[in-house]
This record gives C-alpha cells, structure tokens and sequence, in this order.
C-alpha cells in the first residue's frame, strides 16, 4: 500500500511482425502487438482496431513527422496504448512470449528493454511539424510522379500478356476492392448497387477478406499475394499474381505451397493498377473501386513517393472509372424514394380504410335515425 515500486501498466502474450499487414492476417485478438511501422497509417491502425489488440509497441517512429496522419491516434482514442522502443531491439520480442510493461521499460523474460509512451500530446506535435512541411512535400511528390510517368507512359500503351481466365467480364461492371482508407465502410454501403447490378468482384489482395467479412466470394484474387489470408485464398476465387516485369513473381511460392494454381501477370505498377488494367482490357462495362488511393497522403502511407503508374491508368480507363461513393449516394437516394413511396402507400390506404369506416358509421347512424324516426 505504501510501496513506492511502479505498478506495471499493461501485461500480456505478444505477436511480433516486422511487416504489419502480415501479422494482421492471423492475428489473435487481445494480444499486444510489436510492430517496424514506420508512420503508422490510418488503414494499419483501423486493422489493429478491429483485432482487438490490447497494446502496441513499435520499434519504430511511429511518426515521423514528414507527412500527416490520424493512424495513431485513431488507436489512442480507442484507448490502444502505444509504446515505442530502440528498432534494434525488436529481434528480442519473439510471438507467444509474455511482456509487462512499465511507464519506461518492458521487461521481457530477463530482458528489460527501454521504452517510452507515444501519447496525444506527441501526435499533435508531429502532426504540426508535418502540416508545416506539406507545401515542400507536394513538389518532391509531383516531380517523382511526372518522372515516372515519362518512363512508364510507353508500357501504358502496350496491352498486357493475354491469360485465359474463366470469369467473364466482358460488359460487365467489376467492383475492385483494395485495403485502403475506408475500405470496409465503402463495400458496406455498396451494398444495394452489389445486390441489384451483381458485379464481378475483384480483390486485390486484402481486399478479398472484406469482401468475404462481407458476405461475398469474389470472383478474381489479384496482387502480390501479401496481405491476403490463406483462408481468401482457397475460397475457389481465380488467382492472378502480380508479377515484375521480368517475369519473377514472389507472390507464387505462397499459392504453390497452399497447393493452389494461379495465372501470373507482369505488370509495371501497382496491383491495384494491374487490375484496373486487366478489367478494362477484359472489356468490362464499368470499373468499380472501393480503397482505392486516390492522394498524395494515400501513397505516401503506402511507401510510394509518387503516383506516376497509377496517374497513366487512369488516364487509360477513365472513361469506364465510376467512384464508389457517388455509386453510394444514389443507391443511398433510392433506398429512401422506396422508403417514401412505401409510406405514401401505407399513408393512403389507412386515409381510405377510415374513410369506408366513416361511411359505415355515417351510414348506420341514418338508419337508427331513420327507423326511430319511423317508430315515431
């Protein structure tokens, strides 16, 4: 009662991945989680939300200052609390092991490792250095977009290498969905136009789990094969891996060692690119995308200096390019003229069961009337 010794603030079994997205496939909930996430993004941070876990600790900036972002303190808000630690100690944290925590130490095993807490106070700073340097920022983005598009406006042109699939997009609209910013909450409120429209449904990696978190199989897998679970994998979906422009593919090995086939597919860019390509040259009628990035922040949190691919696809696609949220505002608007004419409906027919039932009672009372008059 009396003890002056620091009381510990968090204790718990870790899981430890150096690539966030990884160990967000099969993460248990309530585990404290050691990340090398440099600038944690606001996609990461909702990821780390909906597993429940109980801390993080990042051997990393978790901001570094060099561009904004909401990603840590979405998870401070939540009352996830985040300590960081030394980056060459992260090789000591290894999964499964037991971890308390104190205000300015871990104590691991009989290892006691260094820390400090990341608090809101140290968000706000960050995140005012950073607006402070957005306008230098833009100008080192557009340079490395307009370089890169000059090198890759060439391979734009050209068509992709022919693959036969058994999915069938020709005329047809195709949903993309990747794991970007609001991912989840966009397919959500897509809901009516899936429904009604019935679309091919492509994820591009991660994206595949929403769709199934969702209720929906998808029709095509496609990407580096990074970020999505085994589970997605084997769902019968046809699988397109993201291949260099050399022919390597990383992203095989997985598949082959799941015992899956797979269609490889060079592409310059990035997957998202590549399937936005892939539809539009399998002649589809519209291109869906949900999570798809749209701005500089976007790519940046991505750990792309520059949008130099994706600016030339959409230049060749945008006339088939339709944005899910204004997809979502008019099927939004016609959830609610149903709404309107269903009440006008129920309004006008209880409006003439009264008006039969007043004619009835008018009705009667003559006929008392009447016959009372009669009687006298």
């Amino acid at each position: 009662m009396f003890s002056s010794k620091p009381l510990p603030q968090c204790r718990g079994r870790i899981s430890a991945g150096a690539i966030t997205k990884v160990l967000l496939r099969d993460l248990p909930p309530g585990r404290i989680v050691v990340l090398q996430h440099r600038d944690l993004d606001e996609v990461a941070a909702q990821e780390l939300i909906d597993q429940k876990v109980k801390a993080v600790i990042n051997c990393e900036l978790t901001m570094s200052g060099r561009y904004p972002t909401h990603g840590p303190l979405m998870l401070l808000q939540e009352q996830i609390p985040i300590w960081e630690a030394d980056a060459a100690q992260f090789q000591a944290f290894k999964t499964n092991s037991e971890i308390t925590i104190y205000e300015d130490r871990i104590l691991l095993e009989d290892q006691v490792i260094p820390c400090s807490a990341f608090t809101r106070e140290k968000w706000l700073s960050m995140q005012q250095q950073a607006n402070e340097r957005t306008t230098q920022l833009m100008e080192h983005f557009i340079d490395n977009t307009l370089t890169y598009a000059k090198r890759e406006m060439h391979a734009v042109m050209e068509p992709l290498p022919q693959i036969a699939i058994q999915t069938d997009l020709e005329d047809k609209h195709v949903l993309i969905v990747s794991r970007g910013k609001g991912y989840k909450k966009d397919l959500l409120a897509a809901k009516g136009y899936i429904a009604e429209v019935k679309p091919v449904l492509i994820g591009v990696d991660g994206g595949a789990d929403a769709l199934l978190e969702c209720g929906y199989l998808p029709h095509l897998i496609v990407g580096d094969m990074d970020s999505v679970t085994d589970k997605a994998l084997s769902c019968g979906a046809e699988i397109i891996v993201h291949a260099y422009a050399d022919g390597s593919a990383p992203g095989l090995s997985r598949i082959e060692a799941l015992g899956l086939s797979a269609h490889v597919l060079p592409c310059f860019g990035t997957s998202e690119d590549m399937a936005l390509l892939f539809a539009y040259e399998k002649r589809c009628e519209v291109l869906v995308t949900i999570g798809a990035r749209t701005h500089m922040i976007d790519f940046l949190e991505k750990g792309r200096a520059g949008m130099g691919s994706t600016l030339l696809v959409r230049m060749k696609v945008g006339a088939r390019l339709v944005d899910i949220k204004s997809i979502g505002i008019l099927y939004k608007s016609r959830g609610w003229t149903k709404e309107i004419s269903s009440t006008l409906f129920l309004s006008l027919f209880f409006i003439a069961l009264s008006l039969f039932q007043l004619h009835w009672i008018v009705k009667r009372v003559a006929h008392v009337v009447w016959k009372l008059g009669g009687e006298g």
